[in-house]
């Protein structure tokens, strides 16, 4: 199966399109956009020389599940599904911060706590806690939301004072965040999986915050096995998880973290096929259900072309 990894599609009444490290985003009259979800990757900031076969409809599909299953607590953009690949939705004025909220001490945080780093996004960190350790209460962790390079951690008080946010949007935000987060651990619960930590992205259309993007996704979210997390956890062992976090390991232990003379490692076919086999097996336990793969035409760019196209002409 070849990757989709470069969309340049013309829809009718297309404004603009934004090519992201992973989405590639159709603005349709200002008011609707076409998100598709491609099979790039990206890890520390970079996208990686391959697509990942299935990727981008795993994504899709978990993020439109999810978007469906938190209606009822947060509004969201989605609108329908016309492609597998593909969701489209209401456009929205996007808040220039993602909210990233940890349940526990893992991956980029751990990494800055076991060097001597006790405070993170304005947030104070307890002494003596071990790696994977579950915070008394989730805390969150904003960073700023960059076009191109790194994104930057951020507090709440620095995003208000800046006027990146205002202070009534921002607590709207942050009662979201903690909704969709206990919302997202109760599902992931059901299926034997910790949700560990995530990132949302809000907009605002006429005068409301909406949810935008994906959600709970494992380009966005972390998930351990909740089977064996205890034993693991006490004998400091490494967790089993369904996350992109097994990908920046085995970058890590290449040496590439996109630092300055960094060379980015070959990826293998071999590699590439073991992602994609992570990417089906965090859908099929997190959605509850058999991966179906779409249909492989040889040219799937045409495919969604269609769907897309159709959808736009009958809404």
């Amino acid at each position: 199966m070849k990757a989709l990894t470069k969309t340049e599609f013309q829809f009718p009444g297309q404004k603009s399109v934004y090519h992201g490290k992973v989405r590639d985003v159709y603005n349709i009259n200002d008011d609707i956009m076409v998100m598709v979800a491609t099979d790039r990757i990206s890890a520390f900031d970079v996208v990686l020389p391959k697509g990942i076969p299935f990727k981008g409809q795993v994504l899709n599909q978990i993020a439109a599940s999810f978007l469906d299953a938190t209606a009822d607590i947060v509004p969201n953009w989605k609108l329908a599904t016309p492609d597998p690949m593909v969701t489209v939705g209401l456009k929205a004025e996007g808040f220039r911060v993602e909210m990233i909220i940890r349940g526990y001490l893992t991956g980029s945080a751990w990494r800055e706590y076991k060097n001597g780093c006790r405070e993170l996004c304005g947030v104070k960190l307890p002494d003596g806690m071990r790696e994977n350790e579950r915070f008394p209460e989730p805390i969150i962790t904003p960073t700023t939301k960059a076009d191109e390079g790194h994104d930057e951690n951020i507090s709440k008080e620095e995003i208000i004072a800046q006027g990146i946010v205002s202070a009534e949007d921002y607590e709207v935000m942050e009662r979201y965040t903690r909704a969709l987060f206990q919302r997202g651990t109760e599902i992931a619960a059901k299926k034997g999986l910790i949700l560990v930590d995530t990132k949302y992205e809000f907009g605002k259309r006429d005068g409301k915050v909406i949810l935008i993007d994906e959600i709970h996704t494992p380009d966005s979210s972390r998930y351990f096995y909740a089977d064996g997390y205890e034993e693991k956890f006490e004998k400091g062992e490494a967790q089993r998880q369904l996350s992109k976090e097994f990908v920046r390991q085995w970058l890590i232990d290449h040496n590439f973290m996109n630092r300055p003379g960094d060379v980015m490692p070959e990826l293998t076919d071999e590699f590439v096929n073991s992602i994609s086999d992570r990417y089906i097996e965090l859908y099929e336990h997190i959605v509850g259900e058999k991966f179906e793969e779409a249909a492989t035409e040889a040219d799937v760019a045409a495919r969604i072309e269609k769907n897309v196209t159709s959808w736009l002409a009958n809404k």
